[in-house]
């Protein structure tokens, strides 16, 4: 009796996200697990910012802060519920936080 073993072996290249590297809406999309429309919602709402906001979703780009403040508001929407709305306002208030805790920090120096 023969026995056979397969290996599958996956092979991913990584590129960083920076200004030299930026990522496309689907890519962003694919990122957060979610579609373009979802994408042309977090533009709407100001989650991300897409320039110049007149060009079409295919030609939009975006950067690692882009896709960390995606993946936020995809986690606020997966474990609370909230509405893309109510995650732009949790993600804003967030934002204000560190940064005055940064200043008090700063201050007490």
């Amino acid at each position: 009796m023969t026995t056979s073993s397969h290996t599958t072996v996956t092979v991913e290249t990584v590129v960083a996200i920076d200004s030299d590297n930026p990522i496309a809406a689907l890519e962003l999309a694919h990122a957060c697990g979610a579609d373009l429309a979802w994408v042309v919602q977090l533009v709407e709402v100001g989650i991300v910012s897409a320039a110049p906001v007149d060009t079409p979703p295919d030609d939009w780009r975006f950067f690692s802060a882009d896709l960390q403040s995606a993946l936020e508001a995809r986690r606020l929407e997966r474990d609370f519920g909230v509405g893309l709305e109510a995650a732009a306002l949790i993600l804003d208030l967030q934002h204000e936080v560190r940064r005055l805790k940064a200043a008090l920090q700063v201050q007490r120096r």
